[in-house]
C-alpha cells in the first residue's frame, strides 16, 4: 500500500485559523464586558452614574481584607499584614455583587427587597457581645406622641433616693470637686422602665416625665464624681423642647446637639460626652447575672455617617473589652445602626470621645441598671486615669 506523502502544514492557513479563534474570543469577551459594565452602571439606579462617589459607596461595603488584597495586587507589602488564615477574595463574587448589588454571603441583601421591615436589620455589628445578633439589636422608632406624653404613676421613692444620694455626695466632695471633664445627657429623656411604672405593661408605654433615663445619668455622674472624675449631667426635657418648637420626635438629636454644643462652648475642659438611653428589647436580652448579682446589660451605639467615626468606634471597643474582662456578659457589644430612618451621626461628629450608651431595656429595674452604672463607672475611671497619665 502506497503511503501518502507527508505535507507540511501551510503556515498561512494555520495563522489564519489562529487569528479567527482570537477574533472570536475577543468578540465574546467584549460582549460580556459590555453587559457587565452596563449592569454595574444601572445597578446604581436611575439618576446616577458611575462616579467616584458611587465607587466610594460600593467600597464601603467591602471588608478591610478585600480592600487590602486589592491594594496588594500593586504592592504586596500590604498583604503582609493580613492574618495567616486569610484567603484572597473570589473575583466571581465581587463581580456578581457589583453587577447585582447582592452580597452572596448575606441573604439580607436579597430579602431586604422582598420582605417589609427586613432593611431594619441591615448593616453590621462592630463587636458582638454574648448573645448579640441581628435579631436583637436596638431599632430606632418614634413612639406616638400620646404614648410619650401620657401621664403615668411611677415609684416616686426613686426620686427621694436620688435626692439622698446627692446630699451624701455633696458632703463627700465638699472642697475637693474636680474639674468637670465628662458631660452626660439624654436625647430620649423620657425613656423609662416598666417595673418602675405602676399599672403599665406595654413596652411602648415605658415613658415617664421624671422617673426615666435621666435618673441613670445622674447616678452615673455621682459615681464618676465619687471616683474623682468631674461630671456635669444635663437633665433637660428634650421632649418638651421638641413640642415647643413643633419638631417631630425624630429630631431629638437635633435638639440635643444644641445642648452638647452649648456645653462645649461654656466649658472647654469637657472631653467625654455620653448620651444615655435604654433599649426597647425585652428582659431576656438585656439582663445578665454575674456572681449572683443581676445586671442590666450595656450596649454601645456608634454613628458612622461622619468622617471621624473610627475614633468613636475605637473608644467604644476599648470600653467594651474592659467591661467584658471584669464583668463577662455585661456588654452586648458595639453597633452602628445603618437602617433607613436611623440618625447615623448621634452628634458624635462633635467629639472623638462621644458615645451613646444603652443601659438595660424596658423590663429592667433601676436597681439592676444602677449596678451596671457602677460597673461602667469603675471600668471607665480606670481607663480615664490611664489616659490622663499618658498625656
Amino acid at each position: 500500500m502506497k503511503k501518502r506523502p507527508y505535507r507540511r502544514p501551510n503556515s498561512a492557513s494555520w495563522k489564519g485559523t489562529s487569528s479567527l479563534r482570537q477574533y472570536f474570543f475577543t468578540s465574546v469577551t467584549g460582549v460580556l464586558s459590555i453587559f457587565i459594565i452596563t449592569a454595574i452602571i444601572t445597578a446604581f439606579g436611575p439618576g446616577y452614574s458611575l462616579t467616584s462617589a458611587s465607587l466610594k459607596g460600593f467600597s464601603e461595603h467591602l471588608s478591610d481584607e478585600v480592600l487590602i488584597y486589592l491594594m496588594g495586587t500593586e504592592n504586596t507589602y500590604f498583604t503582609q499584614e493580613l492574618p495567616e488564615d486569610s484567603k484572597p477574595p473570589q473575583v466571581s463574587s465581587l463581580v456578581f455583587e457589583m453587577a447585582t448589588s447582592l452580597d452572596p454571603n448575606d441573604p439580607r441583601s436579597l430579602l431586604g427587597r422582598e420582605l417589609p421591615g427586613i432593611d431594619f436589620f441591615g448593616g453590621e455589628i462592630f463587636v458582638a457581645g454574648q448573645g448579640s445578633d441581628f435579631t436583637n439589636l436596638p431599632m430606632e422608632s418614634s413612639p406616638p406622641p400620646e404614648v410619650i406624653s401620657k401621664e403615668r404613676e411611677a415609684a416616686t421613692e426613686r426620686l427621694d433616693e436620688l435626692d439622698q444620694l446627692r446630699e451624701a455626695m455633696a458632703d463627700l466632695t465638699t472642697g475637693q470637686e474636680p474639674d468637670k471633664t465628662v458631660h452626660i445627657m439624654h436625647s430620649h429623656n423620657r425613656e423609662s422602665f416598666l417595673p418602675e411604672l405602676k399599672g403599665e405593661n406595654d413596652a411602648d408605654g415605658a415613658m415617664h416625665e421624671s422617673v426615666n433615663i435621666t435618673l441613670v445619668g445622674e447616678r452615673l455622674g455621682l459615681e464618676l464624681n465619687k471616683r474623682g472624675i468631674g461630671t456635669e449631667v444635663d437633665t433637660s426635657d428634650v421632649y418638651s423642647s421638641l413640642g415647643d418648637r413643633g419638631w417631630q420626635y425624630s429630631r431629638s438629636y437635633d435638639m440635643s446637639r444644641e445642648i452638647v454644643k452649648d456645653a462645649m462652648e461654656s466649658n472647654e475642659d469637657l472631653t467625654f460626652f455620653f448620651d444615655l438611653h435604654r433599649d426597647s428589647v425585652r428582659r431576656d436580652v438585656t439582663t445578665v447575672t454575674i456572681n449572683g448579682e443581676v445586671y442590666a446589660r450595656t450596649f454601645f451605639v456608634i454613628g458612622t455617617r461622619h468622617d471621624n467615626y473610627e475614633k468613636n468606634k475605637a473608644l467604644a471597643e476599648e470600653l467594651h473589652a474592659r467591661i467584658e474582662s471584669v464583668y463577662p456578659g455585661l456588654s452586648r457589644g458595639v453597633f452602628p445602626p445603618t437602617s433607613p430612618g436611623s440618625n447615623g451621626v448621634y452628634n458624635q461628629d462633635l467629639s472623638e470621645n462621644a458615645l451613646i450608651v444603652e443601659f438595660g431595656g424596658v423590663d429592667n429595674t433601676l436597681d439592676e441598671v444602677y449596678r451596671s452604672v457602677e460597673a461602667f463607672a469603675e471600668v471607665f475611671s480606670e481607663y480615664y486615669f490611664e489616659q490622663k497619665d499618658v498625656q
